[in-house]
């Protein structure tokens, strides 16, 4: 069993950046791949970013390429999410979550435990 918090969500211009953090309780969160993803206002939650067990490969969604870094630390069992260069389409509630399967995850049916997520809002 895995509980998930996200935190470091809020309102930033655009152009600005934010770090969202997952902070993870349960003994087996070093074998998880871990995930970030987010729905936006009327669309469905969509994939973001994910990381595998030992921290390796990295997967971003297209749009933030470039832009979103993901990492994670399995002493401190976290999981961030580092996304600068931010516009107003990333405006979503991102949401934490965590597979327990090892290798980075783009579909939201191989996550297993979820987070209640947290709201970034970019302004224009």
């Amino acid at each position: 069993q895995v509980q998930l918090v996200e935190s470091g969500g809020g309102l930033v211009q655009a152009g600005g950046s934010l770090r969202l953090s997952c902070a993870a309780s349960g003994r087996a969160f070093s074998g998880y791949a871990m995930g970030w993803f987010r729905q936006a206002p009327g669309k469905e939650r969509e994939f973001v970013a994910a990381i595998s067990w030992a921290g390796s490969s990295p997967v971003y969604t297209d749009s933030v390429k470039g832009r979103f870094t993901i990492s994670r630390d399995n002493v401190k069992k976290t999981v961030s999410l580092q996304m600068n260069s931010l516009q107003p389409e990333d405006t979503a509630v991102y949401y934490c979550a965590a597979s327990i399967y090892g290798s980075a995850r783009t579909y939201q049916t191989d996550y297993n435990y979820w987070g209640q997520g947290t709201q970034v809002t970019v302004s224009s």
